[in-house]
């Protein structure tokens, strides 16, 4: 066996071996936070949403506000792994894997906050049976519901060699109950010219597919807002902005995911200052891109001051939502393109620190998005109390998302642990194609040396 591809081998399984005390602390912590989350879901449904803030004026709070966000960051996938194995980067090859979980985990616990807030989740069936085609609610669930189909295919295709190698290779350190999963997963594999060419034909198709696919996705979530007269959703821009800002969010995500995998499972010689200096230029660009539609969301209701917008920005601007309004516009956003516009801001440790306030900052937009807009009614709703007109979110509501949090970071550290967190087949891929670069290239020299003495000799 080639030293570079045993060597590849040997990292990529060396996590799944065995778990430290350290993680199984860990797990355990996570497994207390997404017990008190379901403890609180199960308060909620014993009370009802009067347990939450959400009242006649705020509908959609907290919960609504973290699903868009997650559904946000699943567009990581697409873009690192989708968009860049479709352009033939080769780069990419090492990061692939965690983008397209953090796709599959992010679409699996945002779906799950709309029922959430549904109070009673029973009716989530009344959509099925009496949904209407014309409500852009129903495109939402096909689009969610097919995305989160085709991610999970475009996560499990690349794994099947993989599962081959840990079959394999994991007999004697794998109990029963692993191997058998491995065994499973693996559907028979054994590297024959005709499975390789089937994967690569699957693996082309679903990428095809996956793109648009995600760009629907955080398109009809724009058009919930945006068809919804309201000031402040009102807007024909939201279907790209909300795509604008799912990419920027999704891939900072990555940059989050790279850099805590290969921190803690010392990944360092794959996980290269190249490919973190490459994904901060894509952070940048698309932060730039964030910024002009973040610019029109607001420019131009505020330069004509409608009736219905006036309230909305005022409170904004100058109101009670101003601190956090321009600690989003200057922080969360400037400050970012300002660091990642030098080469020392793409550095890891930086870049890092940087993507954690990318998204913080798009969650916090998201809240920004949905909580002041349904204070600011056409109307004013009548006959209610007046701290109905307010909203901060309970602390069941505050439980209830920390627990999703939790338990999106239990799958993560369970995946990284039982199955290779690269797509060990496409890192030696990446690196036999260098070392045939590194051959031409050694040959070329040599050549031209040659071809210099013949010269000098005449």
């Amino acid at each position: 066996m080639n030293h570079t591809i045993g060597t590849i081998q040997e990292d990529s399984l060396r996590p799944l071996r065995s778990w430290g005390r350290g993680t199984l602390i860990w797990i355990a912590i996570l497994l207390a936070a997404g017990t008190w989350g379901f403890y609180a879901y199960y308060y909620q449904l014993r009370h009802g949403l009067a347990s939450t803030a959400l009242r006649d004026y705020v509908s959609w709070g907290l919960y609504i506000s973290t699903f868009v966000f997650l559904i946000g960051l699943s567009h990581s996938g697409t873009l690192v792994s989708g968009i860049l194995r479709i352009t033939k980067q080769d780069w990419r090859m090492p990061i692939t894997r965690t983008a397209e979980l953090m796709t599959f985990v992010s679409l699996l616990f945002g779906g799950i906050m709309p029922i959430i807030d549904l109070g009673r989740p029973d009716h989530i069936f009344n959509l099925i049976l009496f949904g209407r085609v014309q409500s852009p609610l129903m495109w939402d669930v096909i689009c969610i519901f097919t995305y989160f189909v085709g991610s999970t295919m475009f996560l499990y295709l690349p794994m099947i060699p993989d599962m081959a190698l840990c079959r394999d290779r994991l007999k004697e350190t794998s109990s029963s109950v692993r191997r058998w999963m491995y065994r499973k997963l693996a559907l028979g594999w054994t590297g024959t010219k005709t499975q390789w060419r089937y994967l690569e034909r699957s693996m082309t198709i679903m990428t095809i597919i996956i793109i648009p696919i995600a760009v629907s996705v955080h398109t009809v979530i724009g058009y919930i807002f945006a068809m919804t007269l309201r000031g402040g959703w009102n807007s024909t821009v939201f279907g790209p902005y909300f795509v604008a800002g799912a990419l920027y969010s999704g891939s900072a995500t990555v940059v989050l995911g790279m850099y805590v995998f290969r921190k803690i499972y010392h990944l360092e010689k794959y996980m290269t200052l190249k490919h973190f200096d490459l994904m901060g230029r894509i952070v940048l660009a698309l932060t730039l891109i964030y910024a002009y539609f973040n610019l029109n969301e607001y420019w131009v209701p505020a330069y004509k001051m409608a009736i219905h917008e006036r309230h909305l920005l005022t409170d904004l601007f100058s109101g009670e939502y101003a601190k956090v309004f321009w600690i989003l516009q200057f922080g969360t956003v400037l400050l970012p393109i300002i660091i990642m516009s030098f080469p020392k801001g793409r550095r890891p440790n930086i870049l890092a620190a940087t993507a954690v306030v990318v998204v913080f900052g798009a969650w916090l937009k998201r809240y920004i998005i949905v909580v002041p807009t349904l204070l600011h009614p056409f109307v004013p709703i009548q006959d209610v109390p007046a701290d109905w007109a307010t909203y901060f979110p309970s602390w069941v509501e505050f439980s209830v998302v920390t627990g999703a949090i939790a338990g999106i970071l239990l799958v993560l550290t369970l995946y990284s642990k039982l199955f290779p967190i690269m797509s060990v087949w496409e890192v030696e891929e990446g690196a036999e194609v260098e070392e045939t670069k590194k051959l031409a290239a050694e040959m070329r020299s040599k050549r031209a040396a040659t071809e210099a003495v013949q010269t000098n000799v005449y």
